[in-house]
């Protein structure tokens, strides 16, 4: 008797089926079909802008407890981190607002190697410039930090807007989010063309990741009231303007919130 076989079930190779190969033993569809455009229209500075969903994400950086809470590294440095801790509520929102689109939210949260084998003199100076205070991966006396050490609850998110099961999590050990990461593998594989961005210090990480990811080609949306540094507001005033002159927008969470809100999903 004859049994006519089955033709093989394909194979998906990818993260992300607008990024992956369809694979059987005899042939292989590098098609990647385009998922459908979600336009989505948000108030912006200098302009208005229309971005596509299905290739954004929300990207947070450094919200971790070492910057933002009581107890931690700035804190205990005698920094007032309360400005700091204002992006948590407009954050809380945003994060909620993009897993109910199914649209990625990506933390990039420092955790340095304990042994620090891959972090340079600079880079030691830059967060004990005087060295006669704790450095990275050190123990902070009185504190429950371990200045953003890999594994430490200094490096953890804060408890109000700890990442969920489904956010993708990148740990970095520079100041950009890009420099010796996998942040922009991992975006180029979700097929991420425009990022949202906020969390802090938004003169420092936040502005030098925004930065990379502009001169790697990505869209980038600055969320004004979902960033702030513990640094003058003259700091604030000098990313503002040079976001929107050179690398990309500013928008605010209540016209992102709004323009979502119009959405069905």
């Amino acid at each position: 008797m004859n049994v006519t076989a089955k033709p093989a079930v394909p194979v998906v190779m990818g993260t992300s089926p607008s990024q992956a190969w369809k694979v059987t033993p005899d042939a292989v569809d590098m098609t990647r079909p385009a998922p459908p455009v979600r336009p989505l229209a948000i108030a912006a500075e200098p302009q208005n802008i229309t971005v596509d969903l299905a290739k954004s994400a929300l990207l947070i950086v450094d919200m971790q407890n070492d910057f933002c809470t009581k107890g931690g590294w700035l804190d205990s440095r005698g920094i007032d981190i309360s400005p700091n801790r204002k992006p948590i509520k407009p954050l809380a929102a945003l994060i909620e607002a993009f897993r109910a689109q199914d649209i990625p939210v990506v933390w990039v949260n420092w955790g340095v190697r304990k042994d620090l084998l891959n972090i340079s003199p600079s880079l030691r100076h830059a967060h004990n410039p005087r060295g006669d205070e704790p450095g990275i991966a050190q123990p902070v006396p009185g504190t429950r930090s371990e200045v953003i050490a890999v594994g430490s609850w200094g490096a953890e998110v804060v408890d109000e807007i700890n990442p969920g099961d489904k956010d993708v999590q990148i740990i970095k050990h520079r100041f950009s989010a890009f420099w010796d990461t996998e942040t922009d593998a991992v975006l180029r594989n979700m097929g991420i063309k425009t990022l949202f961005i906020g969390g802090v210090n938004m003169d420092q990480c936040v502005m030098t990741t925004l930065e990379d990811a502009s001169f790697l080609g990505y869209d980038t949306i600055l969320i004004e009231d979902g960033t702030a540094t513990t640094s003058p507001d003259f700091c604030v005033q000098a990313v503002l303007y040079n976001v929107k002159l050179l690398f990309g927008f500013v928008t605010q969470s209540a016209a992102l919130l709004k323009a979502l809100a119009g959405l069905s999903r």
